[in-house]
């Protein structure tokens, strides 16, 4: 392996790590904050899940980052280190900031920026880029709409019964807690997946695109790591500041969060599960009253998800520009 090579299986897994304890929150949030689980147990077992996930429902995800994005003839491999900083940075930006942004929009803009200055245009695949930012704007609408449908399904069920239902809802929340986790590690575990075989392919170490087990299994050892750190304010923002949550909003925002995640997996859509989990949310909220949520929290992060993809996609261009141009040229005039 060359010393790129290295550098970019060492950025992506970085990358991994930071997704994890970026999501993490997405995951246990709401069970924490319900009382459906302790913040420990929850963290536990949502590691595990998330580590099983990719091994469990494949790499559909992972083809689509690595095949359908750019075009691996034109690219060079300090594209993709370049990438991977930007959303790093970017990751840890928003992680200090206790905003719960998207680690898929930081590392799909980032992959658009450092592609155009290091390659051009023609480089770009507009099809997959397409289906691509179809699924990231649309999975979101749907997890806001889905968790609207699947609450008033559960009030309609449940509206006879007495509040000792909230401990079925705490115990039903197990499940969809995991279910949800699984779905994390299935999707966002494979977004690096994409990358580092992408890398090996660009290396000339792999003939086609397809993806060993050795990066199956470091990538999502790396974003189950990062989960089992949790990230705590992420989790109160999640939790707490769009409204109280109880056990029944819980169970309909991770039955929501989990559907809308797992089927996009299986059909090889990358998807942000920071905002499909926030929408399910306001969803779920907004099928109790519209009043219930607090919008200006949710207008915030949506601002930051506008962001996202210019505000990467130009760090990575600079980075790019940086390295493979500016830094060269003023070693060689030393």
């Amino acid at each position: 392996m060359s010393a790129t090579l290295i550098i970019l299986v060492i950025l992506a897994l970085a990358f991994d790590f930071l997704n994890g304890v970026h999501d993490s929150s997405n995951i246990v949030a709401t069970m924490i904050s319900s009382r459906a689980m302790g913040p420990r147990a929850a963290l536990a077992m949502t590691t595990i899940a998330t580590l099983a996930g990719p091994f469990i429902f494949g790499v559909a995800v992972a083809n689509t980052i690595g095949n359908d994005i750019a075009n691996s003839d034109a690219i060079n491999m300090l594209v993709i280190i370049a990438a991977l900083s930007s959303a790093i940075a970017w990751n840890i930006l928003t992680w200090l900031l206790g905003l719960p942004s998207s680690s898929s929009h930081a590392l799909i803009g980032g992959l658009l920026g450092a592609v155009v200055v290091g390659a051009g245009f023609k480089a770009i695949i507009l099809s997959g880029i397409l289906k691509v930012v179809i699924v990231l704007f649309v999975s979101p609408v749907v997890g806001f709409v889905a968790g609207m449908l699947i609450a008033n399904l559960i009030y309609l069920i449940s509206w006879r019964a007495t509040p000792r239902i909230n401990t079925t809802f705490k115990r039903l929340q197990v499940i969809t807690s995991l279910g949800l986790a699984l779905s994390h590690g299935t999707n966002d575990a494979q977004k690096t997946m994409g990358i580092i075989t992408l890398g090996l392919v660009i290396s000339k170490i792999l003939p086609t695109f397809e993806v060993p087990f050795w990066v199956m299994a470091a990538c999502a050892s790396a974003i189950a790591l990062g989960t089992s750190v949790g990230g705590w304010q992420l989790i109160k923002t999640l939790g707490s500041k769009f409204y109280k949550i109880r056990p029944v909003h819980g169970l309909a925002s991770q039955l929501t969060s989990a559907a809308v995640i797992l089927v996009a997996s299986l059909v090889g859509g990358p998807v942000s599960t920071t905002q499909v989990v926030s929408t399910a949310i306001m969803g779920v909220g907004a099928a109790e009253r519209l009043s219930k949520v607090r919008w200006k929290v949710a207008a915030d992060i949506g601002v930051a998800w506008l962001v996202t993809i210019p505000a990467t996609a130009l760090l990575a261009g600079v980075i790019y520009w940086l390295i493979a141009i500016a830094v060269p040229f003023i070693i060689n005039s030393l």
